[in-house]
């Protein structure tokens, strides 16, 4: 027997294992139309004016998102309502949003709120001022258009019936409203902003700037079911200078993490784990853990984030970087067809190449038994059974089989021979 080709193994695989391969390939191919698309690298977050707080927590996503290898733009914006606009015409695909200042808006969904955002009402001390009534005909600066002060200082200015027929309420806000407040040019203004706010720190630390206290919270907390009261302790600002000199309360909205509905799901795990790293830890009015949260919702949740607080980030996520995550999850449709067609042929090709394999050497014991029958024939011509007897025997030394076959392809050309010293036997006994 000679030694089996490279290039004769080659073809005899090519040829038994072709098939189930083209078949996986084409299974391979079909399940393909079925992966995600990929999440795209570069998104928009709608923050606020640069020296917000919402564009500064836009600046800390950035950070967070970039070690991901994702782009986050951070757009400086009039505030919540403008931001809202932004996502309905898909200038951005997430936003922090203020509540109460949604309206009827389709198409958006909430991520969770991420800290409690004070309502601060902040007036010269010379002006007396104990109540929101007390600012009518008071200059009162109520955030710029746009914004989600303006909007939420309008809803309680008008729950006091104080409006811009009986006062001056002015469209000033962010730290052009605090200049003018420090410099006397207006009685008081409102600002909705975190504590970390350097507007907020910078009136807070005045000496001239007084905080309302607002002593009827709970009013305005059951007529408005999106604020909560909240509590600033004395001397949290300034223990040595004892500011505030007593707790004060606050009416307070959630700052809200808002994505359009179309947003690829895994950014907006990602943008959860990042709100998760900036918020979590709490602060003056949240308890650490507390933030993010799937309350306090000015839109419905996502699936996605219903998931991220129930279970927590993406199993793959937590272990892969987000881009080998996300390739691996958007792939797993692809196990498909190995489920369903490599792991049945990976137990019907051995058989078959085995049966493949002895077939070559099985198939010429047809032969070899019908010239064994045929010495039973005393009439049978000798000589051309031996004629067939040797060509059975080269063509047989010629057969080429895996080294692991050799011992049956032995075992045929013994039988051979033995036929060959049977027919020997014969011709011996007929010549006497």
């Amino acid at each position: 027997m000679g030694k089996q080709s490279k290039s004769s193994q080659g073809k005899d695989h090519l040829h038994i294992f072709g098939p189930a391969i083209v078949l996986v390939i084409l299974g391979f191919v079909l399940a393909y139309q079925f992966v995600k698309p990929a999440p795209p690298d570069h998104i928009r977050l709608a923050t606020g004016q640069p020296d917000g707080a919402y564009y500064l927590f836009g600046q800390q996503y950035q950070k967070r998102l970039q070690e991901e290898r994702i782009d986050l733009e951070v757009m400086t914006t009039a505030g919540s309502i403008d931001n809202i606009g932004r996502l309905m015409r898909g200038e951005a695909a997430a936003a922090l949003v203020q509540g109460g200042t949604a309206q009827n808006e389709t198409g958006l969904l909430s991520l969770g709120s991420l800290y409690f955002e004070p309502i601060w009402v902040f007036f010269r001390k010379e002006a007396p001022i104990t109540r929101l009534t007390d600012l009518q005909d008071k200059r009162t600066a109520i955030g710029t258009e746009g914004s989600g002060t303006r909007a939420l200082a309008l809803q309680l200015l008008a729950d006091n019936d104080i409006n811009t027929s009986n006062s001056p309420l002015l469209a000033l806000g962010g730290r052009q409203a605090a200049d003018a407040l420090l410099r006397g040019e207006i009685d008081s203004a409102f600002f909705v902003a975190s504590p970390m706010s350097p507007v907020v720190r910078a009136l807070l630390d005045a000496e001239q700037i007084q905080l309302l206290s607002f002593d009827r919270a709970d009013a305005y907390t059951r007529t408005h079911r999106f604020l909560s009261a909240v509590k600033l302790p004395e001397g949290v600002i300034n223990l040595k200078r004892n500011l505030p000199d007593r707790p004060t309360t606050l009416l307070a909205a959630s700052a809200n993490l808002v994505v359009r509905n179309d947003l690829h799901p895994a950014l907006m795990d990602l943008l959860l784990q990042a709100a998760q790293g900036v918020h979590g830890k709490g602060g003056w009015f949240e308890e650490s853990g507390q933030f993010p949260s799937p309350t306090y919702l000015v839109y419905p949740l996502s699936s996605a984030a219903e998931r991220f607080y129930q279970y927590g980030p993406p199993l793959l996520q937590r272990y892969l970087p987000f881009w080998a995550a996300t390739l691996v999850d958007r792939l797993k449709v692809m196990l498909l067809p190995f489920l369903a067609l490599m792991i049945p042929l990976s137990k019907i090709m051995p058989p078959i190449y085995r049966w493949r394999m002895r077939s070559r050497i099985y198939r010429w014991y047809r032969e070899v038994l019908a010239i064994d029958h045929q010495l039973f024939n005393t009439d049978a011509d000798l000589e051309p059974l031996r004629s067939a007897l040797d060509k059975i025997e080269y063509d047989v030394s010629h057969i080429d089989i895996p080294l692991s076959y050799a011992e049956e392809l032995y075992d045929l050309r013994l039988h051979i021979s033995l036929i060959q010293q049977k027919l020997e036997r014969r011709a011996r006994a007929d010549a006497r």
